[in-house]
């Protein structure tokens, strides 16, 4: 009577094993030095005390205190901390569903009404452009348009629409939103426009034969077909604009609180433990975010 010897699961072959973990070593050594260990030492940092000269290593949850002095007392309203975080995630909210809409009907259209491959390729480039340029330049090429001097009012009192020029358009909500939307709108069409291309063609002819009009086809079939893109957008564009003080603070002519605006004052002032306790609360702030996100699909099941 002959007998067989069961063949190993790949993982159990100590050769294979081993193989494995030395080709993940880099990419493990990388994330380790360049995201673990700077997090576990802003995480420490932000439990030590400071004064004007120098930093007090130690253990205190003295800069957490601080952060939400004041917060307690219902009688006096938000407090400041409470405020800088819902101005942020009030920015976060608006930035995300204004880049969602364009976003999504911006790949729409290259996926399901660009017919050629190299149009698609030649308008998705087109769309790549401004980030040729950074950040700053594209954010400066606002101010003389949005100006109280600038084209924009220049042309509406012009046309006799207006008789004074308009204040909101320029160092306000609507210009740091504007910015935001102009920086960070590719950031949702590019996972999302990768959703749509991978939706097999013959399920929108389905939904047609069906008798779907446009829209139930849109809505029933495209939408949760793309929801993985959608969803990684979100991430990206959430993310971003939580953390972001630059755009905040060049759009908003310095009179817009946000928490990533906070914490760069803080630093500009060497207080670097209270910047700390900063950053770990926001970092918290947008961790809970994603996870809310992701439960609404497996991205890695779906990627």
């Amino acid at each position: 009577m002959s007998t067989t010897t069961p063949s190993l699961p790949a993982a159990a072959v100590p050769g294979r094993s081993i193989a494995a973990w030395w080709q993940a070593a880099p990419f493990t050594l990388v994330f380790a030095l360049f995201f673990l260990i700077p997090l576990a030492l802003i995480v420490i940092v932000s439990f030590w005390d400071f004064n004007e000269y120098e930093l007090l290593p130690g253990f205190t949850f003295k800069n957490y205190v601080s952060i939400f002095a004041g917060c307690g007392d219902a009688s006096e309203g938000l407090c400041v901390t409470l405020k800088t975080y819902y101005s942020t995630l009030k920015f976060s909210f608006l930035v995300w569903l204004i880049t969602l809409v364009i976003g999504f009907t911006v790949a729409y259209f290259l996926a399901f009404h660009v017919r050629s491959s190299g149009m698609q390729t030649l308008l998705f480039v087109l769309c790549t452009i401004p980030f040729w340029t950074s950040n700053v330049i594209r954010m400066i090429s606002w101010v003389p348009l949005l100006g109280r001097n600038g084209l924009v009012n220049q042309t509406l009192m012009g046309m006799n629409l207006i008789e004074t020029p308009i204040e909101w358009l320029l160092f306000s909500d609507f210009s740091v939103v504007l910015a935001f939307v102009h920086l960070y709108t590719m950031f949702m069409i590019v996972p999302i426009f990768n959703s749509m291309m991978r939706i097999d063609r013959s399920l929108i002819e389905a939904a047609s034969d069906s008798g779907a009009n446009g829209w139930q086809t849109l809505w029933n079939v495209i939408v949760p077909l793309s929801r993985t893109g959608i969803i990684i957008g979100s991430i990206f564009v959430i993310t971003i604009v939580m953390g972001d003080f630059v755009t905040i603070g060049v759009m908003g002519g310095q009179q817009i609180a946000s928490v990533g605006k906070i914490i760069q004052v803080q630093t500009s002032y060497l207080q670097f433990p209270l910047a700390a306790a900063n950053a770990v609360i926001l970092l918290a702030v947008v961790l809970m975010i994603i996870w809310g996100l992701t439960r609404l699909v497996d991205i890695r099941k779906e990627l």
